[in-house]
């Protein structure tokens, strides 16, 4: 599933009039008809009932496209970019009323080697995880 879900963010990076086109369409075409098919029938072999398999390709959906959707429009694409508009902010931002969003702009998204695509793997993940614990064992019982 990790393996597709990244490949799926990728593709549609490399295609930015992907996302809006395959949400806005009636008639998905083949390819992704066969990406869908493939996804429920792994999380159903997996043992997930029909029920859940749907709601996890919702959540996993929903998670890619709106993180390409995000990372698109963000106009962040070096370091130095990140740090210009860190700084404009900055320089706007009361800090005394906003102490942990300059925490975090100030350690984090201005550090070197921080790059934005990286926090999607890290969510996924997370939604991985969380479906991980929901998938029924051998026995019939979930995590």
């Amino acid at each position: 599933m990790r393996e597709r879900a990244v490949s799926a963010h990728e593709a549609l990076l490399r295609h930015p009039w992907a996302t809006s086109l395959m949400q806005s369409r009636t008639k998905p075409g083949p390819a992704t008809l066969r990406h869908h098919d493939s996804v429920l029938g792994s999380l159903r072999q997996a043992g997930f009932t029909l029920l859940m398999a749907a709601h996890a390709v919702s959540v996993i959906d929903g998670y890619i496209y709106g993180f390409a959707l995000q990372q698109m429009n963000m106009p962040l694409r070096t370091p130095e970019q990140v740090a210009e508009v860190g700084q404009n902010i900055l320089r706007q931002l009361p800090v005394d009323e906003y102490p942990h969003l300059a925490e975090m702009i100030v350690g984090h998204a201005m550090q070197p080697g921080y790059d934005y695509a990286d926090e999607f793997e890290f969510g996924l993940d997370l939604i991985l995880d969380g479906l991980e614990r929901l998938r029924p064992r051998a026995d019939g019982s979930v995590c």
